[in-house]
């Protein structure tokens, strides 16, 4: 790397969490010694703080905090169950959330899940319910001087004072925000809070901006409604004058899509409000702010999708034509993207100038779940991690030109789950030099899938198979060779089964129908050539098994339930999901082609299997 800083990267698996450095540009990563490696196999996350100073994990027993300058550990906290970990912009303090459960045995029910530790003393300084497994986190100011925290239908503000004790009781509260959502703006304090209310009984949803401390109802700086809104995903710019609004249904009314509708909307601190145009029809896959907060990028469409970059007056300034792309992905600088086609995509990758507004190559990267850029801003890595994807795990480096750089591979049997890069402060790396030049790589050792095209057994002797070519219609009716006898050889029964064929055709319409009514009747269906009888079996009856030479049926198995009514129905509701996605992949691997909503459906099973398995661990 061209700053002669080369980050570390933070891994977390089912064997631990470690460190990996690397000496210098091109040179190898390898595990630093100097971290002491946690060897629990129930570390549920990893993160580092804003300004690159902390690194956090929860290992199942206790959530420790180290300095990177010498990864020494600074803090222990006694949370055992901690499930997620966030530092505060400023990374004074670092919030754990755990999954809330009440215990009918104990004298207190219900007990605090959401805690703040202060990073510099260890203590304790806030806790409280929080029953929201999305948008649990407190929602705080740039320069942490008030935070907003939204617990049931209601909005909590807390302020912080200089010089005086942490806040316990909120001084603002607004209400009726049941269902909806809170988002605070990152740029200069005062911030502008936006609030989500969810439309009922056929009023529309809305979203309102207002500027802190004025929140009244009739004080709304910006407000935008809409209708087809289950859901809405609030993105501000880096410099908080911009929010871009990703509104989704569960079902599309109209029919054109099964799973739902999205729509792309913008509101602006001025007070301006728009409707993102967009000039194709199909489901919004990628939406993300330009770091330099003056464009975003929106990837949309029916694949292969669109790709436009759109400035704050919501015009499109840039087309980057059409490819298999689902995702986007910006270096800190903003001056090159990713486009990435992953999930049921079979790992695409293109990057771009965005100065020059020039491709400047485009590979693979198959399996990959995860992807992030390098703090330098000229390299990055790409990821395959379980839950998504159990098999091959590891990670690859990549130059911005297309070169490989490194390659890990993960031990069979263990599961790679996290990879981060170290962070640094802001200001600390200037905006990288583009590369016209590829630079030399090394050669990736992964297997390659086969090119040869997929020839049926019957079919691998005949002349042509496995070549490319197309068998003719003759050759298609070839049966498989039996060893040891010469190609195209068929028995008498074989023989007698093409006769018999032959002979049918010359039948009446009235003969053959006669023949299916007698067989449906009786209950019984001829096996072509053998003459043997199997029984009729509807298709709800369950799938017999060979025990002994004699069949018999498969047990139901009882399904387990806990005392939590609330925990079996999600569980429950979670496991048709699976399912139904289970089908979405066979489909998919027969060929049929999927509608891009079934393809988000599929790439939602990493989040389902997480949020099952941590109803499971409550």
């Amino acid at each position: 790397m061209a700053t002669g800083i080369t980050p570390a990267l933070a891994l977390r698996s089912s064997t631990g969490v470690e460190v990996w450095k690397s000496n210098g540009f091109k040179t190898p990563f390898i595990p630093d010694t100097e971290f002491v490696r946690d060897e629990s196999k129930l570390c549920r996350a990893i993160v580092y703080s804003p300004n690159g100073r902390f690194l956090a994990w929860a290992n199942g027993s206790t959530v420790q905090i180290c300095t990177v300058s010498d990864w020494k550990v600074q803090q222990k906290f006694p949370r055992p169950k901690a499930f997620y970990l966030k530092f505060t912009p400023r990374s004074t303090y670092l919030m754990t959330w755990e999954i809330y459960t009440e215990n009918p045995k104990d004298e207190i029910k219900e007990k605090p899940n959401l805690f703040l530790y202060d990073v510099a003393s260890g203590k304790e300084v806030f806790s409280i319910i929080q029953k929201r497994h999305a948008d649990w986190e407190m929602h705080w100011a740039a320069d942490e001087s008030l935070f907003a925290l939204m617990v049931g239908g209601e909005v909590l503000f807390y302020e912080m004072q200089p010089n005086s004790e942490f806040p316990t009781k909120p001084v603002k509260r607004f209400g009726g925000v049941r269902n909806g959502g809170v988002s605070v703006s990152p740029g200069p304090s005062p911030p502008f809070v936006a609030f989500y209310v969810p439309g009922s009984k056929g009023a529309p949803s809305m979203c309102r901006m207002f500027r802190y401390p004025n929140l009244e109802s009739n004080q709304p700086i910006a407000s935008k409604s809409f209708f087809q809104a289950d859901k809405v995903e609030m993105m501000w710019n880096q410099k908080g004058n911009g929010l871009l609004l990703l509104t989704s249904t569960d079902v599309d009314q109209t029919g054109v899509s099964y799973y739902g509708k999205t729509a792309l909307h913008f509101m602006t601190t001025k007070g301006d409000s728009f409707a993102v145009q967009l000039n194709t029809e199909g489901s919004i896959h990628a939406v993300a702010w330009s770091p330099r907060s003056t464009e975003f990028c929106v990837v949309y469409g029916f694949m292969p999708s669109k790709a436009t970059l759109f400035n704050l007056k919501c015009d499109a300034v840039f087309e980057f034509g059409t490819g298999n792309r689902n995702s986007i992905y910006y270096n800190n600088f903003g001056n090159l993207l990713i486009f990435g086609g992953f999930g049921n995509l079979p790992g695409y990758i293109e990057i771009w100038d965005l100065n020059e507004k020039k491709k400047i190559t485009e590979h693979k990267a198959p399996d990959t779940t995860l992807l992030e850029w390098s703090p330098v801003g000229d390299v990055f890595f790409t990821a395959t991690t379980a839950p998504r994807l159990r098999m091959s795990n590891g990670f690859k480096i990549w130059h911005h030109t297309g070169a490989l750089l490194h390659e890990t591979h993960w031990p069979e049997k263990q599961e790679l789950l996290e990879v981060s890069w170290q962070k640094y402060a802001p200001g600390t790396f200037k905006e990288n030099v583009i590369s016209k030049e590829k630079i030399e790589g090394i050669a990736s050792r992964t297997p390659q899938a086969s090119k040869q095209k997929y020839v049926p057994p019957g079919m691998r002797n005949n002349s042509g198979a496995g070549s490319g070519e197309t068998p003719t219609s003759s050759s298609t009716t070839a049966r498989a060779p039996i060893p040891g006898l010469p190609p195209g050889y068929r028995s008498t029964a074989q023989l007698k089964d093409k006769k018999q064929k032959n002979k049918n055709k010359n039948k009446t319409n009235e003969s053959a129908n006669g023949q299916n009514d007698r067989a449906i009747s009786a209950g019984v269906n001829d096996t072509a050539g053998g003459g043997q009888k199997k029984k009729f079996r509807p298709k709800s009856a369950p799938n017999p098994q060979s025990v002994d030479g004699e069949t018999v049926e498969t047990p139901k198995r009882p399904q387990a339930t806990s005392k939590d009514p609330e925990k079996d129905k999600k569980v429950k509701n979670i496991n048709k999901k699976l399912k139904d996605i289970k089908l979405l992949k066979e489909k998919n691997d027969r060929g049929e082609k999927l509608e891009l909503t079934q393809i988000a459906k599929m790439n939602s099973e990493a989040d389902l299997l997480k949020e099952l398995k941590a109803l499971k661990a409550s």
